[in-house]
């Protein structure tokens, strides 16, 4: 009793932490920390997932889930994101007898080449930009149902002679019934500061944001389904200023028309859900379907069809080796795409060490 109670007033907690620092969006810096890392979870919408597995990927951004299971497995991640820019990072998580469960992981961000002007247009040759993350997770848990965690991450920007050095945390708090097949988990992320600003003294703020995330595996239907919720230290998710150019102008009066109060409610509520669906027709696969709401939003064309906000992939397991694709629409023409490596090593190990077995019986008899 008394670690539940612990749990739940852990929860109580995240959510009053730093809840009055929040920002809209464009008003933060580093956001690359809200770069999918990789393929399952941008699949799966691009926010927190709640699910307890044997992937690596999703327990980077999930510390509460890092635990023994992981013990001794590698995941390379790689994303071609927009026109030159591109990214990739290495995870790897070690179960210490004593110490506990940890994940550490590396993640660069390449901008690619520039060419360096003055405003005369003289030219003083090329320079490069890049973003770095180096981080710790640890995972406990706490009883059979619950588990707590935290990342702690390093962070370096550089964009030509500029650069910046940051701190940040991550806590969550994670519950699993393993009979129902439900999870439920909680996180506060990008708790933190800049150490070191772009330009002295101008110091700003991170990208903080409380998320939510819940999940079950049908009993008898090979589907796990998904419900995110994002932003929740803030409700007004939408922009409605007179310069909105999504706004209709009335014909009449020439001023734009705003939306009714109850359209303009219920679209700031579905923007903070990500839903999520993965197939599971066998084992060793899976295939990913997800639509966000608040990227919907603010990448769709006006007056035209738009796929921004839906994501998909599929993985693949064998083996103890995992490789995972999908992308994610955010644009017409921004479609990024995402692959995963995974190999837990130990059952990699034993797989190749059975099949020698296997074979030299085989010659013997």
């Amino acid at each position: 009793m008394k670690k539940i109670l612990s749990f739940f007033l852990l929860m109580l907690l995240l959510f009053k932490i730093d809840v009055v620092k929040g920002q809209i969006g464009g008003r933060y810096v580093y956001p690359f920390l809200n770069f999918s890392n990789s393929a399952r979870y941008a699949a799966l919408g691009g926010n927190l997932v709640s699910i307890k597995d044997n992937d690596i990927s999703l327990a980077q951004i999930n510390p509460s889930y890092i635990s023994p299971l992981l013990h001794n497995t590698l995941a390379i991640n790689f994303c071609d994101y927009f026109t030159t820019t591109s990214y990739g990072n290495v995870a790897y998580s070690y179960n210490f007898k004593k110490a506990g469960s940890f994940l550490f992981s590396l993640q660069a961000v390449g901008y690619g080449t520039f060419l360096h002007t003055d405003e005369s247009s003289n030219s003083y040759g090329r320079f490069s930009a890049g973003d770095y993350i180096l981080a710790t997770g640890w995972g406990r848990a706490l009883d059979s149902n619950f588990s707590i965690g935290a990342n702690l991450k390093l962070i370096y920007s550089t964009y030509e002679s500029y650069n910046s050095l940051g701190i940040a945390t991550d806590v969550a708090a994670s519950y699993f019934n393993s009979k129902k097949q439900i999870s439920l988990s909680l996180l506060v992320k990008n708790i933190g500061s800049q150490l070191k600003p772009y330009t002295n003294g101008n110091f700003e703020p991170l990208p903080f944001d409380i998320q939510l995330a819940f999940s079950q595996r049908l009993e008898h239907l090979p589907i796990r389904y998904h419900i995110t919720l994002h932003s929740l230290y803030k409700w007004n998710m939408s922009y409605i200023g007179d310069d909105n150019p999504l706004l209709k102008i009335d014909g009449i009066t020439g001023k734009p028309k705003k939306p009714k109060a109850v359209a303009h409610f219920f679209d700031n509520m579905f923007r903070h859900f990500v839903f999520g669906i993965e197939i599971l027709p066998v084992k060793y696969l899976s295939l990913q379907l997800a639509y966000n709401q608040n990227r919907h939003q603010e990448m769709k064309i006006p007056q035209a069809r738009s796929l921004a906000g839906f994501s998909y992939g599929f993985s693949i397991e064998l083996y103890g080796m995992q490789f995972a694709f999908s992308r994610a629409h955010f644009a017409a023409g921004a479609t990024p795409n995402y692959f995963t490596f995974t190999m837990n090593i130990q059952q990699f190990s034993e797989v190749v060490q059975q099949k020698k077995a296997t074979k030299l019986q085989r010659l013997n008899d």
